[in-house]
């Protein structure tokens, strides 16, 4: 199946609310965790409708900042994943993990998948990420990184794997980033 990706910027802001729902995909999120500072977070997404996370992606989004891309299927919003340069978000200022190289420059972040429930587990992630990394590549990045999961079950809960999987990076033509053993891992592509 072929899918219409299309950058955030392109898309109506209605088509996201569609694919994330009320509650901006899981918990209040929409797509904030690691992008806002934790406190700004956390208070964004009180009683779990997210409405000041909610209201600080729309501000991003009629701002036309890189915030990522849409995925259609015959008109309809079925995936979305979050590419941006890796200074827009917060949380590699505060990671001991996932500590950026300062002399790594241009390097771009895919720090959120979700595809809608109804897609999932039909190669719709690969498709998304692999488009993510060209698009990013267009808008001069000259690194494109992801921090996928790797589910202990086949069936792992979906919540748990907004970062993707490391086989949907892998199909998707990322590579693990060496000398990561034991810690999480970095995929570039």
């Amino acid at each position: 199946m072929k899918l219409d990706v299309r950058p955030a910027a392109d898309c109506p802001w209605a088509d996201l609310e569609a694919l994330f729902g009320a509650r901006g995909a899981c918990g209040g999120c929409w797509c904030q965790v690691w992008r806002r500072p934790r406190a700004e977070f956390e208070s964004g997404k009180k009683d779990n409708s997210g409405a000041g996370n909610r209201a600080e992606l729309q501000r991003l989004w009629q701002a036309k900042a890189p915030l990522g891309l849409l995925a259609y299927a015959a008109d309809e919003p079925i995936a979305w994943v979050a590419v941006a340069p890796r200074e827009h978000y917060d949380y590699f200022r505060r990671s001991r993990v996932l500590k950026p190289d300062p002399a790594e420059t241009g390097v771009w972040s895919i720090t959120c998948l979700f595809v809608a429930k109804a897609w999932r587990r039909q190669g719709v992630s690969s498709q998304v990420l692999r488009a993510a990394a060209d698009w990013a590549r267009a808008q001069g990045a000259q690194i494109v990184e992801g921090y996928p999961t790797q589910p202990h079950t086949a069936k792992a809960a979906p919540v748990f794997l907004w970062t993707g999987t490391a086989a949907a990076f892998e199909a998707a033509g990322f590579s693990a980033k060496p000398g990561r053993e034991g810690q999480r891992p970095v995929y570039r592509g």
